[in-house]
Order: C-alpha cells, then sequence, then structure tokens
C-alpha cells in the first residue's frame, strides 16, 4: 500500500439518543428508570376505567402483565452504531490515521487540504459535514441500513475500506454535490448542502420583504426555506406532503407531483412556509425556482430573534434582524460524494 504522508481519515460521528438520555439523566440506569417509569403509567392510563374493586384488580393485572421492554430500541440502536464505530476505526486505521470528531464540533474543525472525510450517521449528518468539509471527498457510510434510509449514503460499513482506497487512488466515482449561499449585506456568508431556513428563531410570525425576478412584497410567514437538489428529498418533501394532503380537501384539488432535483442541478428551490394575508403582507410569492445566475433576497423587518441556519444546525446560525439584507444563490463550490 502506498504511503500516504500528511493525510489522515476524519470520521465524523453523531450521539445516539441514548447519549443525549445519557447527557440529561447523568447515568443510562436514571434514564432507563424515567423511561420504563412513562411506560408503566402510560399502560395504567391506558387501562379501562371501571368501577368496584373486581375492575380495579383487573386494572392492575393489566398493567403488571408483561410487555416490551421501552429502552430496548435505545440501547440496540446504541450497540448497533457502537459497534459499527469500532469496525470502522480498526479497518479504517489500516490505511491511514483515524482522527474521530463529533457533529458538533464541525464548525469549528479545520480539515487538512489531504483529509477523506467519512461519515457514520444519518442521512442528516452527510449534510452537516459537507459544507464544512468543501474540499474534502466524503464517503458516507450507513452504519445501520435496518434503521436509516441511507438516501445519501450508499456505503455499508464493511464496504467502507474500499470506497476510502479507491478515493485515495483517484479512481472510484463521484458526485459533485450543489450547494446554497446566503450572504448578508455586512459580509457573513454561510452554505447549506440541503437547506436554508430564513425567519424567526421562536413560534412567531417572521416578517421580512422578499424580492425575486424583478417582483418584491412584503410577508408574513412561519419562515422561508430554500432548497438544493440534495435537500429537495429532505425538509422540502415534507412541505409537499403537506400541499398534497391538502389539494385532497381542496375544492377542484386532484393529483399533486412533489418537485424533485438531482443533487447536481445548479438551481435552488424556494417555498414560503404558511405565508399570512393581511393589510401589511401578502401572499402572492410562495414559491420559485431559483435559476443558477439568479438569487432570492429577503430583507428582515424583525426588531430581533430573526436567524438563518443551513441543514437543521440551529447553534450555527446568521443573525437576520431589521435592515439585514440576504441574498440566495448557488455557491460556486461543490460538495464532493464518493459514489457507489
Amino acid at each position: 500500500m502506498a504511503v500516504h504522508a500528511d493525510r489522515k481519515i476524519v470520521l465524523v460521528t453523531r450521539q445516539t439518543r441514548l447519549a443525549g438520555l445519557r447527557r440529561r439523566f447523568n447515568t443510562v440506569a436514571q434514564a432507563k428508570f424515567y423511561i420504563q417509569r412513562a411506560a408503566d403509567i402510560d399502560l395504567m392510563q391506558r387501562a379501562p376505567a371501571g368501577h368496584g374493586a373486581v375492575s380495579q384488580k383487573k386494572r392492575s393485572r393489566r398493567a403488571a402483565a408483561p410487555a416490551a421492554d421501552p429502552f430496548a430500541e435505545y440501547e440496540d440502536e446504541d450497540q448497533t452504531y457502537q459497534d459499527a464505530l469500532v469496525r470502522l476505526r480498526d479497518d479504517l486505521s489500516r490505511l491511514l490515521p483515524v482522527q474521530p470528531i463529533d457533529r458538533d464540533l464541525l464548525p469549528n474543525f479545520v480539515f487538512g487540504p489531504g483529509d477523506i472525510v467519512v461519515t457514520a450517521g444519518q442521512d442528516g449528518l452527510v449534510a452537516n459535514t459537507a459544507k464544512y468539509a468543501i474540499a474534502q471527498l466524503i464517503v458516507a457510510v450507513n452504519p445501520d441500513p435496518a434503521r436509516f434510509d441511507g438516501v445519501l449514503m450508499p456505503f455499508r460499513v464493511d464496504q467502507a475500506c474500499d470506497a476510502v482506497e479507491r478515493g485515495l487512488a483517484g479512481t472510484g466515482s463521484v458526485r459533485r454535490v450543489t450547494l446554497g449561499e446566503a450572504t448578508l449585506t455586512n459580509g457573513q456568508s454561510m452554505l447549506a448542502f440541503n437547506d436554508f431556513f430564513i425567519g424567526c428563531g421562536s413560534h412567531v410570525s417572521a416578517r421580512y420583504r422578499i424580492e425575486f425576478e424583478g417582483r418584491s412584497e412584503p410577508q408574513s410567514s412561519s419562515g422561508v426555506l430554500v432548497s438544493t437538489g440534495a435537500g429537495s428529498t429532505g425538509w422540502l418533501s415534507s412541505i409537499f406532503n403537506m400541499a398534497a394532503g391538502l389539494s385532497v380537501v381542496a375544492p377542484g384539488g386532484g393529483a399533486f407531483e412533489p418537485e424533485k432535483l438531482e443533487w447536481e442541478d445548479p438551481r435552488l428551490l424556494f417555498v414560503v412556509r404558511e405565508p399570512f394575508q393581511s393589510k401589511s403582507s401578502a401572499a402572492t410569492m410562495v414559491s420559485g425556482m431559483i435559476p443558477p445566475s439568479g438569487e432570492l433576497v429577503l430583507e428582515s423587518q424583525m426588531p430581533a430573534n430573526g436567524v438563518i441556519f443551513s441543514d437543521g444546525i440551529e447553534a450555527d446560525r446568521l443573525e437576520f434582524n431589521a435592515g439585514s439584507v440576504v441574498r440566495i444563490k448557488a455557491a460556486a463550490q461543490q460538495a464532493t460524494l464518493a459514489g457507489a
């Protein structure tokens, strides 16, 4: 095997649900007690109410009946993931030094120019990683095919080593994925692999002026979602699902086909979430396809709590308060994903 000096494999991981419970309750035992206790209370409440001692005994027997362990799913999911990480570290370390990094550290992590990135998690982890690892090849591994869809993850754990070897040799297939770019007038910018959310950081209406293809209007909504081709099967798809459901009950409603773009498509698609029409807000510009050379412009009219974040990472956000203007378009950079 050839020696690749100054290169390493960055293994990007994320915490499991069990790890999140451990952080919340300090220990696994405390977490398990809480989950099981909540399930017991729910079982008692579901038992049919009755009058007299006989009914109460029936309810007690039903509550005491054996049931599936509600905590077992958390433990099994965590064990499967940890086993996958051990296998990945062992296999990949035969090729290059392996540096594990948790997803939460990505915004401040500096990737080396020769690094190869391996993600092990759900599809969202690929999106979270890609906007920070612009110059690196990303090998997306599905550590738990029984649970994770794997839309963005073409490799199983046992295929990761071969995929990285092909990447090192430059013989593997790759896909160039269009990214979105949001730039504020103050020079701050952000990339998105899947999508941008522009709106309010709380559950109140976002106020802004929208401008697209020579038209503009003030709007009040639950925020604006701007999706890439890769993101068209993610958050955007849920909006299409909602629209499809409404089309069934709407007068004159008919078949509704969601819009899907290829990952390489240089266009972006925007949708206004729950636009509200009033004396001071309009709702005639609720969706549109941003061409490769075009842009969507939004001017904030929110005194506070206006935000822009991408790919679901709310902690890594841009402030979008009154006076701020953001321009959103396809980025010049592309993410590079290893293909199967």
